[in-house]
C-alpha cells in the first residue's frame, strides 16, 4: 500500500516508498527511493515533537560531521499540513549485525568491537552544548518507581542497595553527547565490511560511561567477543576502575528498571528482561564483583 502523500518538497520526484515496520520508536519510519534511484530514510513524528526531532537532527548532523558510517541528515520540517514532522536521512546500506556477527569468527567480531568503540569515542569527544541535569536523582525516582511496582522479583532486596551505595559512582566523567541505544540492533555490516551506525532517536547529553549499559543487556546476547572489542576500541585496552564502577551502578539499576519500563509493551517483552536480570545477577556474581562474565569471555 503507497500511502498518502505527505506534503514533504520533492516528494513527486520519489521512485518508491514501502514502510519500514521495524524498531521500538513510535515514529513511522519509511524506505524511500529518490529521484536518482538512492535510498532514503523517512521518519514521522506527531507535530507536538517538532522541538525534540529538530535536536536529533542536529546531533546526527553533529556526529556525521566526523565521517563514519551513518545515517546522514538529508531535509527536516513539517508535513502533513502542519500534523507531522518529518526527518529524511540517509540510507544505510547493509546487514543487520544482530545477524551478521554471529555468523564470522570470534576475531573478526572482537575487531568490529574496537572500530564501534572508536566510533563511540569520536561521538562522545564532541563538545556539548548544554549540560544536562544530575542523572543519579532521576535513577533513584526511577529505583524507588520499580519499588513500589507489583513486578519485582525475588531477592533484589540487595541489588536495590548496592545502587543505592554506590551511586556517587556516575556521572564522574564530563558529560558528552550520547548515541543513547548503541548496540547492535542499531548498527550495520555495511558492503564495505565497516560498522554503520543508525536510530539515534534515544541521544542525550550525559555520562560516557552510561553509553554501554547496552553492553550487558542486549550485545552480548550477539557477541561477547564485540563487546569486549567495543570496550577495549573506546579505551585503547583495558578500562579504568572508574568505568566499572559506574558500569556496575547502571548495570544493577537497569537490570530492575528494565523490567518496569517493559510493561507497556506485555508480558513477553516483561519476561525477556526478567530473564535479563537473572542474567545479568550472574554476570556480576549478585554484584559481588565489578567485571562483568561476559568481558572475560
Amino acid at each position: 500500500m503507497i500511502p498518502a502523500p505527505f506534503g514533504i518538497p520533492g516528494e513527486k520526484q520519489w521512485l518508491a516508498i514501502e514502510e519500514v515496520p521495524l524498531g521500538w520508536s513510535a515514529d513511522k519510519k519509511y524506505k524511500v527511493t529518490g529521484e536518482r534511484g538512492e535510498a532514503l530514510l523517512l521518519r514521522l513524528s506527531d507535530a507536538c515533537f517538532y522541538e525534540q526531532k529538530q535536536a536529533e537532527y542536529e546531533t546526527i548532523r553533529r556526529f556525521a560531521a566526523l565521517g563514519f558510517p551513518q545515517s546522514r541528515p538529508v531535509a527536516f520540517g513539517l508535513c502533513e499540513d502542519g500534523r507531522s514532522v518529518y526527518m529524511l536521512l540517509s540510507w544505510v546500506e547493509g546487514q543487520g549485525m544482530e545477524q551478521a556477527l554471529p555468523e564470522m569468527p570470534v576475531k573478526r567480531q572482537y575487531a568490529l568491537g574496537q572500530e564501534a568503540g572508536r566510533i563511540l569515542k569520536g561521538y562522545h569527544s564532541l563538545l556539548v552544548d548544554r549540560q544536562p541535569a544530575s542523572r543519579k536523582e532521576r535513577k533513584l525516582k526511577q529505583l524507588a518507581a520499580y519499588e513500589g511496582c507489583s513486578l519485582r522479583v525475588s531477592g533484589d532486596e540487595a541489588v536495590i542497595g548496592f545502587v543505592r551505595a554506590h551511586i556517587r559512582y556516575v556521572e564522574v566523567l564530563p558529560p558528552c553527547y550520547l548515541h543513547g541505544d548503541f548496540h547492535p540492533g542499531n548498527l550495520v555490516l555495511t558492503p564495505q565490511g565497516q560498522v554503520g551506525v543508525i536510530d539515534f532517536n534515544r541521544w542525550k547529553v550525559g555520562d560516557p560511561c552510561e553509553e554501554f549499559v547496552k553492553l550487558g543487556l542486549f550485545s552480548q546476547e550477539v557477541s561477547p567477543a564485540f563487546c569486549r572489542g567495543q570496550i577495549e576500541g573506546y579505551f585503547g585496552g583495558e578500562p579504568p576502575l572508574a568505568f566499572w564502577q559506574a558500569l556496575a551502578v547502571y548495570a544493577a539499576h537497569t537490570a530492575l528498571y528494565s523490567i518496569l519500563w517493559a510493561q507497556p509493551y506485555g508480558q513477553e517483552d516483561i519476561a525477556g528482561m526478567v530473564r535479563r536480570y537473572h542474567r545479568t545477577m550472574g554476570d556480576y556474581d549478585g554484584f559481588k564483583t565489578l567485571v562483568p562474565a561476559w568481558y572475560r569471555v
